[in-house]
């Protein structure tokens, strides 16, 4: 029995030299999704991983990010009131939240190296469930306050976790669209949570709850089946792998798909590594990429919410406070993937310039790409993030632009992906550089995001937020400048 084994895993070690191939001629199929010209059963393979992974590590985002957002949907539907929160309280809410979700990231990622993710995150899953639950029996800010902090070292799992995962199993030409779709479910999310709340603030009144009450039980009922998916569905990573989906030809492809990639496999850790990894620039250097993008917007506060809250003339309704706001997510949504597909397919796996926001737009002769002719079109498209802010801190414009600069914004929320796909790549020497960059880069975003918002987006100087916007502008053109750095150094990298 035995011999057998080892019989089939030689023959699927040799089918794996034959069907993958470190170079394959694109056709233009491939534009349009980087499976359609690769080897059958290589194709095969991916549509599997592809359903099972990246389905449920959307799914699980899904319901991070509607238990993450529907605190500010709560709030501005009758929280406020019936809990009479009328000074900064929502900004304690979303601080406490954010330091239980910087305290856990890098002691899990260490841990993902060491127990397998099938285990660990969906077990986090099920820990934010049954808190979730628990908000709305809140009936003081301290309450919530204590529970949010459990949920965001709960949630901490999650994001840098399945970026991990996702970064073990994706060549170049495949992993920015993965962990672009991976990423846009948290807008999914967001818009989700705003129609929810419109649709259960019905509710208000059944079983004797609040409307807002009802938002964090149906929450916690979507999550809870979710969660105990991914004891199931998560792959591990290609080395420790016992995914029933997989066959061991399938294990065989991922494994030299992975040593063609340079990304290495798990490996102890030893005074000489970890003494590599904090010398190198790649900890320092993309954490303050991804600080910069995730801090350079305006996702700390419900600015457009807060904006239609206030509004006396016209009134609206909490149907529409929180229907209107989820068209910022959809522009999110349709940038995020135009920004995988051109990153993975047009450049080619370059990941500057869809993360390059504006600020060099009106210098066409400093191009370095020049046989990408639509890199104008995402100039200008990219330079709307600096535009909108920049107008919003003036306040006074037309109520038109307003609007629109509440929606466009949404342009700038979608780069996350790109940050982490070429983290990974930078990475890919070491496994375990790997996993603690992500959750770094994550973690130290947040960081500043736990603070930050005490004094730029504080709850007091809604809807005009004016120091808010200011701010967000000069770290989007921090952003510029980080990109070409790391361009730059990955180059040198490369070149040694």
């Amino acid at each position: 029995m035995r011999g057998d084994t080892e019989q089939n895993l030689q023959k699927a070690k040799n089918q794996a030299e034959v069907v993958i191939q470190e170079d394959v001629h694109k056709k233009w199929q491939s534009y349009v999704w980087d499976t359609l010209d690769k080897p059958p059963e290589e194709r095969k393979f991916l549509f599997k991983l592809d359903f099972a992974l990246l389905t449920f590590a959307s799914l699980g985002y899904f319901i991070k990010y509607l238990d993450q957002a529907n605190v500010n949907n709560a709030f501005v539907s009758g929280m406020k009131e019936q809990l009479s929160l009328y000074g900064n309280e929502l900004n304690y809410m979303q601080t406490c939240w954010t330091v239980g979700y910087v305290v856990g990231q890098v002691p899990s990622n260490i841990l993902l190296t060491r127990i397998r993710p099938s285990i660990w995150i969906p077990s986090m899953e099920v820990l934010w469930t049954i808190l979730t639950f628990c908000l709305c029996r809140c009936t003081t800010a301290r309450q919530i306050y204590a529970l949010r902090f459990f949920v965001g070292l709960a949630e901490s799992s999650f994001y840098p976790g399945m970026q991990y995962v996702i970064g073990s199993w994706y060549r170049k030409d495949e992993l920015a669209k993965r962990s672009c779709i991976f990423h846009v479910s948290s807008a999914i999310a967001t818009m989700c949570s705003g129609y929810l709340m419109a649709a259960v603030y019905h509710l208000g009144g059944v079983g004797g709850y609040a409307g807002w009450q009802w938002l964090f039980i149906v929450d916690g009922v979507i999550s809870l089946p979710i969660a105990l998916a991914g004891y199931f569905f998560i792959p591990d990573v290609p080395e420790t792998t016992r995914a029933f989906y997989l066959t061991i030809e399938d294990v065989a492809f991922s494994r030299k798909r992975m040593v063609l990639e340079g990304r290495k496999p798990r490996a102890p850790y030893t005074k000489a590594k970890i003494r590599k990894i904090l010398t190198s620039w790649h900890i320092y250097v993309l954490t303050a990429l991804y600080v910069f993008f995730n801090n350079g917007n305006d996702g700390a506060a419900p600015v457009f919410a807060q904006f239609l809250k206030d509004s006396k003339h016209p009134k609206y309704s909490i149907a529409q406070i929180n229907d209107y706001p989820t068209t910022t997510y959809a522009v999110q949504i349709v940038t995020t993937l135009s920004y995988a597909w051109i990153s993975d397919s047009i450049l080619s796996g370059d990941r500057l310039p869809p993360i390059v926001f504006g600020g060099v737009q009106s210098l066409p002769q400093a191009n370095p790409y020049p046989s990408f002719r639509g890199l104008g079109l995402i100039r200008r498209f990219q330079i709307v993030n600096i535009v909108c802010y920049v107008s919003l801190a003036i306040w006074d414009i037309p109520e038109t632009w307003r609007w629109a600069c509440y929606i466009l914004a949404g342009a700038g929320f979608g780069l996350s992906g790109l940050c982490v796909a070429w983290a990974h790549e930078i990475c890919t020497a070491d496994n375990e550089e790997r996993a603690i960059v992500i959750a770094s880069m994550n973690q130290t975003a947040y960081v500043l995001q736990a603070w930050l918002p005490l004094l730029v987006w504080q709850q007091i100087d809604a809807p005009q937020y004016r120091k808010g916007f200011i701010t967000v502008t000069f770290l989007s053109a921090a952003l510029i400048v980080t990109g070409y750095i790391t361009k730059s150094l990955h180059r040198y990298q490369l070149q040694r």
